[in-house]
């Protein structure tokens, strides 16, 4: 097939993969949906994918991975710069020399037999400032479809890029799938990934953490923007005024649903409305007025199918249900649809589990779908979908929160002191074990602003570079962080979450008006009780004023924890986080005096 652009660092660069990987056919993906419905129809036949019940989930496909390749493995991922300790503590590494020779005796001749497809796509809306290209090369129609979902690709995106050099250079085979030699290699200083011997979704869709967070961060630390594991919301109140936020949760603290957050009833009545700009990946730069703006680089939504239900999150399923593809659920042979746990309490009878064994929801103990099994749906479908979500310009930024799992120690929202506390605040960040699937319960893991496997570069310089954006930002976002996870002495939770979280997003935004004084704390600033809604709640004075206490004990051990933490980031770790270390650590003392004096 006939090249879809004359940029010759593009086909040098095809040139040298095909002669490579030496593939018996290349087809250039030109973003049609003739050329993509001629690819679903292919991978039908050869059972990659399988069609749903085209009435009742209208464009929408089935996939099963093989059963050691479900999920991002962050073993095999490495950061490839050339001096070690650019890479960090927290990344594993291997010179690019290395790196490149292992790939390419792995990539070597691995296409044979088989056709490359070429995807350019566009992070970010088409031909937005704050946008950037990338190719994928890949020997899967799964990755292209998938693709199509989560980005935007095709020919428009090489009419922007035009003779540019500017752009990612994303290599993947599916190999041999052969596990020992899985790896995912990224080269943030020559703009490249390579991964290789894998088909699952977090691995392969490159344009998803690979490039828009790993690369990306690194390309936001030298052009001096950032790119962060973010969901972005905005909230508009009666008044038609929308206020955004961006946020940043570890994993099983909630995200997705805070994305698409439906209000409670009581608000709803008032006119209250949230809307969803993005649900994992934020990109931040400064504008003429000072503000932080955000995109959500993506097109899609790439989320864990488990949990998600109408209850959980009634947004999300509706995402689902239509031209979407669902990987590693059970498939109910009854009807063509797809079902997994805590989706309804009505599993099928007559099913393949996400292994393609025969499964009776009913009576097996085993799970019908993988507990990491995915969707991949497109964002316009979501119900809350913000107008502004595919704004070449953004939105701007009031608030950033980060949030993680405390059974005791962080209370249910507070405030940084400045930037300078927000990101001391960020960079402590941790949640608790909850299961003993995940080792011990309880251990706290740090998760610096979420992104701990997704930093490109070493998490030092990575947190001098937030501190210098709110240098650079003169009208920086407030900095809160909240805790949805705070138990009684029972280990029951205190607080309901879910759509309640509303009323703590109402208390943040109030305080970026300076519509609400709060009280000052050792941590920061701490609501006043009675600006926490209670209307239509079933939270008493006694449980929201211990959700809003400090335990001093609890977070004298934090400061252990986080100087450990701080310990492993080494010499680059910023003398102003130290600063912030020092001043939390005399607020303790100082308030543990005055409350047993």
């Amino acid at each position: 097939m006939q090249s879809l652009t004359s940029n010759v660092n593009v086909l040098k660069w095809i040139d040298e993969v095909v002669s490579m990987t030496k593939p018996s056919k290349v087809m250039w993906i030109d973003g049609s949906e003739e050329q993509l419905r001629m690819l679903r129809e292919e991978a039908c036949e050869t059972g990659e994918l399988k069609p749903l019940n085209q009435e009742k989930y209208p464009g929408c496909y089935y996939h099963r991975s093989r059963k050691d390749d479900v999920a991002r493995m962050e073993d095999k991922t490495y950061i490839c710069s050339k001096n070690k300790e650019n890479a960090g503590p927290t990344n594993n590494w291997k010179s690019p020399e290395e790196a490149y020779k292992l790939g390419r005796e792995i990539f070597e001749n691995s296409m044979a037999g088989r056709t490359m497809y070429i995807i350019p796509y566009s992070m970010g809306p088409i031909g937005s400032a704050f946008a950037k290209i990338g190719f994928e090369v890949t020997d899967s129609i799964y990755v292209v479809l998938n693709m199509n979902i989560m980005t935007r690709i095709g020919q428009k995106v090489l009419d922007v890029l035009g003779d540019s050099n500017d752009f990612v250079r994303g290599l993947h085979g599916k190999c041999t799938l052969d596990i020992e030699k899985r790896y995912i290699f990224h080269f943030p200083e020559d703009n490249t990934i390579w991964s290789c011997n894998s088909a699952y979704g977090g691995n392969v869709l490159l344009g998803k953490k690979c490039f828009a967070l790993r690369i990306a961060s690194y390309q936001g630390w030298k052009e001096g923007w950032m790119a962060e594991h973010m969901l972005i919301l905005g909230i508009e109140n009666p008044k038609g005024e929308v206020k955004y936020v961006a946020a940043a949760f570890p994993s099983a603290c909630g995200k997705t649903n805070l994305a698409m957050l439906i209000p409670p009833e009581i608000y709803k009545k008032k006119g209250y409305k949230v809307w969803t700009v993005g649900d994992d990946i934020a990109w931040l730069r400064i504008k003429e007025d000072g503000r932080l703006w955000a995109i959500n680089p993506e097109a899609g939504f790439f989320g864990v199918a488990p949990g998600t239900s109408e209850k959980s999150n009634y947004n999300a399923l509706a995402t689902t249900k239509k031209d979407s593809i669902f990987t590693n659920v059970a498939y109910n042979l009854d009807d063509d649809t797809v079902w997994w746990e805590k989706m309804d309490n009505n599993p099928p009878e007559n099913a393949l589990d996400w292994q393609g064994n025969p499964w009776n929801g009913k009576t097996s103990k085993e799970k019908g779908a993988h507990p990491n099994s995915r969707f991949t749906a497109p964002a316009k479908n979501c119900p809350c979908i913000s107008k502004e979500w595919e704004s070449p310009e953004g939105v701007p930024i009031s608030a950033i929160i980060f949030g993680g799992r405390r059974a005791k120690t962080a209370p249910l929202v507070y405030q940084s002191r400045s930037w300078q506390h927000g990101v001391f605040v960020g960079s402590t960040l941790a949640s608790e074990t909850t299961a003993a699937a995940a080792g011990k319960v309880g251990v706290v893991r740090r998760d610096p602003m979420a992104m701990l496997p997704f930093i490109g570069y070493h998490a030092g310089d990575y947190f001098g570079h937030w501190l210098e954006m709110g240098k650079k930002a003169s009208n920086a976002p407030k900095i809160f962080h909240v805790n949805w996870f705070r138990t009684n002495d029972k280990g029951e939770f205190l607080w309901p979450g879910y759509g309640e979280n509303f009323r703590v997003l109402e208390w943040i935004i109030n305080r970026c008006e300076n519509n609400v004084d709060a009280d000052i704390s050792p941590i920061g600033f701490i609501p006043k009780a009675e600006d926490i809604s209670r209307e239509g709640l079933d939270v008493s004075e006694e449980i929201l004023n211990d959700l809003l206490t400090i335990d001093i004990e609890s977070w004298s051990d934090d400061v252990v924890s986080i100087e450990e933490f701080y310990n492993k980031i080494g010499d680059r770790l910023p003398k102003e986080l130290n600063e912030e270390l020092n001043v939390l650590k005399e607020n303790l003392n100082n308030y543990a005096e005055t409350s047993f004096a």
